[in-house]
């Protein structure tokens, strides 16, 4: 027995040595740019056998396989690695070099000058349709939400997106792709127009404060790119009730969810809120307006998707003011606007490539009518009387590249056609800007992209071309931080309302320069951004006539001598995360900007641009209250104001400055409150919320500017219609329960 034993140990052993002996070791080190990679996983494909490398990439395993292999390597960072391999009877030893993964998710963006809000989970900062809806002051406006942000200024008396030391005019807005030639409603000398496009009917924007893609054109400064809904998710109808308006709507998706329609109605008068508060303005017609659109939404067997929106609005109003003039008590001024816009837009994807094509159109009536008022008999009027239509078509396809790198390439038509009538001027001005374009995004690792671009245009009434190229780097820091640097050359044509007698213009042109540091994490955003600007070939005007001495002469453009530029610092800061349930963002902004434009007679700092700008906003919802409370406050620098007037100097006329100033401060603070009545009701059929807003609770008697007689010697102060405001309303909604979009608001 003890024999048997010790002959099965012996056989053990002998075993033991054979198997040992038989054992191969496989060595070697996985790199990523000469650096060592750790937890790469190496394996022999098909076995059990393996490792992992360590901190400096080094790893080693032993097998007993034979023959022909193949090791592998694998990271979630970077590109699956496998190499042939023959085991036979010597160790091996085998080395990789990684080629990193680049994935869409981990990858740096460029985002110098633009922030971005839409579906795409690489969003720089969040500007969502609840964001402007619950943000105080903003009425709900994705114009007015954007004065809160850093790079926008507030100019009061007048509509637009005044950006970083540009005008009102030098920013541009586009609905899927297409521009948008009216957004603002039409409105009288030193009153802002307001948006005529329903916040709702947007998903998502990218607001470029510069340095924007070679995609668009025709904006100096900025441009705000709109993207409409899809379809629904179910059918809903909707209805709201102010003071101050009445408006209802409805969408209607079909049960297999491949095509909706829908339509909404509204009509606003503000002569019940002249009762109640002490206007500034005296409005002989009160404002009042109708407004109606339309929309279908169909999405075909191959997964392309057509959109169509269209609406329609009226408008009209009338304010009497001191008159200026000794030999005239009162200046009356009254509008009847009218516009509509017309957007259809298709997207389809071919295996690796997307289609985009889109078209719109527009049609604006401005009809303004001027008269003066003495011993209450009113003159005679004075009529300046402008339409313009509008028609826009625009192509782009893009072709992926892989998942973060992409060539888009297409073509944009847009055509204008005006009439405008005043006194002894009748123009019939016409253009058609043809332009193309190539833009590539190229991701050359999860820490370094760039993008590329280049616009070329030609005006058939400038009989002119440009091209502008654009380009833009992001790199990867940190984890958290990055930073990007981007310019672009950037024409717009000279504004047709100072095209009113025969000149040799050009285009006007704007070089930007932005550098940005960026820090997000999950609930805050922090972003840096120093920029310069240089303009070129900006128009002057020299006065042409004057509509009853009243606010502005007609003005007209005669060359492209101007010139300036805007340089600055901007400060962005959301924290979702910090305090329970509260959303806050601070903005600030310096800007030092200079022109010699317009009828400036030197090069000086424009009326409409502040040095410094600070803006607060918060947001806390209370849902055992179900009870909602926004804040916002802003506050800028007092703008310069000119009062400038021409002279004949040897022969010549010369533009000199009559008097000249800076407005006082400006400061407002906002706030709303909503009341969820139906929350948590989960059989409730109508979903309603019921909003409280209060616009400058302080009472704040801010100044837009002056407006001076036609020898300089009287003024008087532009200001809002109203100092504070008060709005009430409910809105409610029927088959969609909307009430937890007013609370989630991403916290």
């Amino acid at each position: 027995m003890k024999t048997q034993i010790k002959n099965i140990f012996i056989l053990a052993a002998i075993l033991s040595s054979i198997l040992h002996f038989s054992q191969i070791k496989i060595s070697g080190k996985v790199s990523f740019k000469n650096k060592g990679v750790y937890e790469v996983n190496v394996t022999l494909k098909d076995t059990y056998d393996g490792a992992t490398t360590d901190s400096e990439g080094n790893f080693s395993f032993e097998t007993s396989e034979k023959g022909d292999h193949v090791l592998s390597f694998t990271h979630p960072k970077y590109i699956e690695v496998n190499k042939n391999i023959t085991i036979g009877d010597q160790n091996v030893v085998m080395n990789a070099e990684l080629k990193e993964q680049i994935n869409e998710i981990d990858a740096v963006v460029v985002s110098a000058g633009s922030i971005e809000a839409s579906d795409k989970k690489r969003a720089t900062a969040l500007l969502t349709p609840i964001d402007i809806y619950t943000t105080a002051g903003a009425d709900g406006q994705i114009s007015s939400a954007l004065n809160y942000l850093p790079g926008v200024q507030k100019v009061g008396e007048t509509e637009g997106l005044f950006i970083r030391g540009g005008t009102g005019t030098e920013s541009k807005i586009f609905m899927d792709g297409s521009l948008i030639n009216n957004y603002f409603s039409n409105s009288i000398p030193g009153i802002a127009g307001r948006d005529q496009f329903n916040t709702s009917l947007f998903k998502g924007n990218v607001f470029s404060s510069g340095g924007y893609s070679a995609l668009y054109g025709q904006a100096l400064s900025g441009a705000l790119m709109l993207e409409s809904v899809d379809l629904p998710d179910q059918s809903s109808y909707d209805f709201g009730i102010s003071p101050i308006f009445l408006n209802a709507g409805f969408q209607k998706l079909d049960d297999k969810k491949t095509y909706s329609y829908g339509a909404s109605a509204g009509y606003s008068l503000l002569s019940l809120m002249q009762k109640v508060f002490n206007f500034n303005t005296d409005f002989i017609d009160a404002p009042q307006g109708f407004n109606g659109d339309a929309n279908f939404r169909i999405k075909t067997k191959s997964g392309g998707l057509f959109k169509y929106y269209g609406m329609y609005n009226t408008n009209k109003m009338g304010a009497k003011t001191e008159s200026l003039e000794p030999e005239y008590d009162f200046a009356l001024v009254r509008l009847k606007g009218k516009n509509t816009y017309h957007n259809l837009s298709f997207k389809q994807k071919f295996g690796k490539y997307l289609l985009n094509v889109g078209t719109s159109y527009s049609y604006n009536r401005s009809d303004l009518n001027f008269s003066t008022e003495t011993n209450n008999l009113e003159s005679e009027k004075t009529q300046l009387l402008n339409d313009g239509n509008y028609i826009n078509l625009k192509a782009v396809l893009e072709r992926k590249i892989n998942k973060i790198s992409a060539l888009r390439g297409g073509f944009e038509l847009n055509n204008t056609s005006e009439q405008l009538n005043f006194q002894d001027i009748q123009k019939n001005y016409k253009d058609l800007i043809s332009a193309a374009f190539v833009e590539t995004d190229l991701g050359f690792s999860n820490q370094f992209s760039a993008k590329i671009g280049l616009r070329g245009e030609y005006s058939s009434f400038l009989g002119k071309a440009n091209i502008a190229p654009r380009f833009a780097l992001a790199y990867r820091l940190a984890k958290d931080w990055t930073t990007s640097l981007a310019y672009g050359l950037f024409y717009q044509n000279p504004e047709s309302k100072y095209i009113n007698s025969p000149s040799n213009l050009d285009f006007q042109q704007s070089q930007h320069y932005i550098f940005q540091i960026q820090r997000t994490s999950e609930g805050r955003s922090l972003r840096l951004e120093a920029f310069y600007k240089k303009y070129d070939e900006l128009i002057k005007v020299q006065n042409i006539g004057e509509i009853n001495g009243q606010y502005q002469p007609v003005q007209t453009a005669v060359n492209n001598n101007g010139y300036g530029f805007a340089k600055g610092l901007e400060l962005f800061w959301r924290d979702k995360k910090t305090l329970k349930n509260i959303d806050y963002w601070l903005s600030y902004s310096y800007l030092d900007s200079k022109r010699d434009f317009m009828n400036y007679p030197m090069s000086l700092k424009p009326n409409f641009a502040s040095e410094h700008t600070l803006s607060v906003v918060a947001k806390r919802f209370f849902p055992e209250l179900k009870f909602g409370t926004n804040l916002s406050y802003s506050y800028s620098k007092g703008r310069p104001y000119y009062d400038i007037a021409t002279k004949t100097v040897n022969g010549e006329d010369v533009n000199f400055i009559r008097n000249e100033g800076r407005l006082k401060d400006y400061s407002a603070l906002n706030f709303s409150f909503n009341y969820l009545p139906n929350l948590g009701k989960k059989d409730s059929k109508a979903f309603t919320v019921l909003v409280l807003s209060v616009s400058n609770v302080l009472g704040s008697k801010n100044i837009y500017g002056y407006n001076f007689s036609r020898n300089g010697n009287q003024s008087s102060a532009v200001v809002p219609p109203v100092n504070t405001f008060v709005f009430v309303g409910a809105f409610i909604s029927f088959g969609v329960d909307r009430t937890q979009d007013a609370i989630n608001n991403n916290l």
